[in-house]
């Protein structure tokens, strides 16, 4: 069952089809959630690798794959730094021209990230430097992104995968639909990898479908064409947050379904998959938020009801482990000791006592007498 309009129902958390995948282990609570990406190039201690007098290379984490040819086509994220200003750009996906084209003589925008991609192997992650000479120029870039003049860049590149280049087009001379059916076969080959557990594998084919459908594409996109591109963006998304989910890597599943939940609020699996990962992370108040809104869209689904279970039962634990950790540390409530009698006191009261007595008595007596 294709993934559908508002208006019509969602599928539940527990129910597969073709577009998604599934997964059914339950939540399970620990540790705090990680730290938000830096605003900084993270630090790296690889060694540089001269690629050009105005780019080097530092590997984050080696490649499993080839490297692309002169003739293909390379799927990347970036992120990246003015070192001028340390700003960082926006996350955005990009689709390599043919590398031949990136490292002809006619100096071009990101050529210098084209020379970087190059040397690249697919699933690798770089930090690669470029000089403004091979960045955005003498004078930056006052638009999207908003690079200063003359600003050196620092990119942390993933190179993804890559296709080679035979008769098929580049995607920014694509028909609208051509985009979609390329974004929806990579989803499919990644449902396949899924199945047979390989969980990276089938990652970079979503990550390759999105990047058919970036920012840019959908902003153009409206009516009929929006909903059949998020009817395989989506499912892209949360295919990504049900391995990340696997892998835990937990911050990173939460952000692939909020993207979901940005065009859907009340998409039933985004918020089920979202509240997994906030309850795997410690943050079980979100999550039991996410899982209710989840359970008003799909109130007979168990495993909705099965996660808020595991919520209860472990506020319980945590209430009990509370209780006796105070009742260590106080111990029980003392019982109150009696005040140790003053007999000096008592004597005296008693004195005083017979005294008033026998005053009593003389006047009583004297009354008679009269």
């Amino acid at each position: 069952m294709e993934e559908v309009q508002e208006s019509q129902p969602q599928p539940s958390p527990g129910q597969e089809d073709e577009n998604e995948v599934i997964t059914e282990s339950s939540a399970f609570v620990k540790g705090e959630p990680a730290a938000e990406f830096s605003s900084s190039p993270p630090k790296v201690d690889s060694e540089v690798e001269v690629l050009h007098e105005k780019v080097t290379k530092q590997i984050i984490k080696e490649g499993h794959g080839q490297k692309p040819s002169k003739y293909s086509t390379c799927f990347f994220h970036y992120r990246a730094w003015s070192e001028k200003t340390q700003h960082k750009f926006e996350d955005t996906w990009q689709e390599q021209r043919p590398i031949e084209m990136v490292l002809g003589k006619e100096k071009k925008e990101m050529t210098g990230l084209g020379i970087g991609v190059a040397s690249m192997k697919a699933g690798e992650r770089a930090l690669v430097r470029v000089g403004w000479e091979l960045g955005y120029g003498e004078e930056g870039s006052f638009s999207f992104p908003n690079v200063p003049p003359m600003a050196d860049l620092v990119y942390e590149v993933e190179l993804i995968g890559f296709d080679e280049t035979k008769e098929g087009k580049a995607r920014s001379d694509m028909t609208v639909e051509e985009r979609i059916g390329a974004a929806d076969r990579r989803k499919m080959d990644g449902n396949a990898l899924y199945q047979e557990e390989k969980l990276e594998e089938a990652m970079q084919q979503y990550e390759m479908a999105i990047a058919y459908m970036g920012d840019d594409f959908m902003f153009q996109l409206f009516g009929k064409y929006r909903d059949m591109a998020l009817a395989v963006k989506n499912p892209c998304h949360l295919n990504m947050a049900a391995c990340l989910i696997k892998l835990n890597r937990y911050e990173e599943a939460i952000g692939q379904c909020s993207i979901v939940l940005g065009e859907d609020e009340n998409n039933v699996k985004a918020l089920f998959r979202r509240g997994k990962a906030r309850a795997a992370l410690g943050q079980t108040d979100a999550a039991r938020e996410d899982f209710l809104k989840a359970r008003k869209h799909a109130p007979q689904d168990k495993a909705i009801a099965r996660e808020l279970k595991l919520l209860a039962e472990h506020d319980k634990a945590v209430y009990q482990k509370q209780k006796e950790i105070y009742k260590g540390i106080f111990g029980p409530r003392p019982e109150p000791v009696p005040k140790s009698r003053n007999w000096l006191i008592l004597i005296w009261q008693w004195l005083l006592s017979v005294f008033n007595g026998l005053v009593s008595l003389f006047k009583r007596e004297r009354l008679k007498s009269d």
